[in-house]
């Protein structure tokens, strides 16, 4: 026994025990704040993702609006020659971009979902140091 340690308690278990607590109490504060960490590392990127995504979406759409709207145009001129009516070939355009429009629409919602911004490698993470812990406790 070294000079500067304290005797054992006596039946040395209950000092053994309690630092057992201890250390898993240390372990699991300091596996929380990691945790944490991680969580807010995701969601940033996940979030800066989003925010990307969406700027993309808008300047794309102003382009489209523009390049939609000389075509329809276009289209509709070129329709009426075929047809021989500039309502009804209007009409057939503009039954069919507003199919389109909702297909896209369907898309893009699904696109920026919740579920894609959740934290999967968060939670699969704390799974994992829920089921080491236990196992450490128990084992």
């Amino acid at each position: 026994m070294s000079q500067g340690s304290a005797p054992p308690p006596p039946g040395g278990q209950p000092s053994s025990i309690q630092s057992l607590l201890g250390d898993a109490l240390r372990e699991t504060n300091e596996l929380a704040r990691k945790e944490i960490a991680l969580f807010r590392a995701e969601m940033a990127s996940n979030v800066r993702s989003l925010i990307i995504g969406l700027a993309c979406m808008v300047s794309s759409a102003v382009f489209a609006v523009v390049a939609l709207l000389v075509l329809i145009g276009a289209f509709v001129k070129w329709l009426a020659t075929i047809v021989g009516s500039e309502w009804l070939s209007a009409l057939i355009v503009g039954g069919v971009l507003l199919v389109l429009a909702v297909v896209m629409a369907l898309v893009a919602r699904n696109a920026l979902s919740l579920s894609t911004l959740a934290p999967t490698r968060t939670t699969r993470q704390v799974r994992q140091d829920a089921r080491a812990l236990s196992e450490r406790v128990s084992g």
